[in-house]
């Protein structure tokens, strides 16, 4: 089976972080002005690969939801998207939610690990076992390629760093003028793909234990094997000798 990327966004964490970064680029008056260019975040975030699986929660106004058309149209995968309140609680819903959908696909391909793409920077949970970091290192001991994508001065240190030794880290402030443009004013550039790494899925490591418990048995086998030619050559040998001395016993009787 083809291995393919399934992408996870957090939307209003990539979004509320380009606001800041605008700012900081452009001055105060971009923060209220930045747009996401979502046409070239799935372009970065896909890299030209086939696409398994795509979820979304956030902030989804109406005017995006042609993108994740289009996208269903080129692909034939269609996006499940989720709607974020301004409670609390509801956002944590949703993180978990996405969660989910991270573990779902990793119990899908349990025999045939693929390739995740997160967009987020938020690593929060972590220490408790819990979290979107916590859950992207048992994906990746499941033998999962690892991509995380997120703003660099946004994206929590240890989750970074375990990218960045893991996997893949896309560092969005490098395309920052291809992911996002001004309402009115600078438009977005055109993404490219040209410096952007890649991750791999490995083996799994279910099927690791598999072919080790094979080659294992076949070794035994193999000796098995050895050992029972080595009998039946014996016991050939045997009854050579056996039919020899008959032959030469009956001689001697007469």
């Amino acid at each position: 089976m083809a291995v393919k990327v399934h992408l996870f966004i957090d939307n209003s964490n990539i979004y509320i972080s380009a606001k800041d970064e605008a700012e900081k680029r452009e001055g105060s008056g971009a923060r209220y002005a930045i747009r996401i260019h979502f046409q070239h975040l799935l372009e970065l975030a896909l890299a030209n690969r086939e696409v398994g699986g795509v979820f979304v929660v956030g902030s989804i106004p109406p005017e995006q939801r042609s993108v994740w058309d289009r996208l269903e149209q080129a692909t034939g995968v269609k996006p499940e998207l989720y709607e974020r309140g301004g409670v609390s609680r509801g956002e944590q819903g949703l993180d978990q939610c996405l969660q989910v959908h991270m573990l779902r696909a990793m119990g899908d391909h349990a025999d045939d690990p693929q390739v995740i793409v997160l967009m987020t920077g938020d690593g929060a949970g972590y220490d408790d076992g819990v979290g979107f970091h916590a859950d992207m290192e048992r994906m990746y001991r499941a033998g999962w390629g690892i991509e995380v994508v997120s703003w660099r001065n946004h994206c929590r240190r240890a989750l970074r760093e375990w990218a960045v030794a893991n996997g893949v880290f896309v560092d969005l402030n490098e395309y920052y003028n291809s992911v996002t443009f001004i309402e009115k004013g600078r438009a977005a550039q055109e993404v490219d793909l040209s410096r952007r790494a890649v991750s791999a899925a490995r083996q799994s490591p279910v099927k690791v234990a598999e072919d080790r418990a094979r080659a294992e048995a076949a070794v035994k086998i193999a000796a098995l094997e050895k050992k029972l030619r080595e009998i039946e050559k014996e016991n050939t040998e045997k009854s050579v000798a056996k039919a020899r001395y008959d032959r030469r016993f009956k001689r001697n009787g007469k």
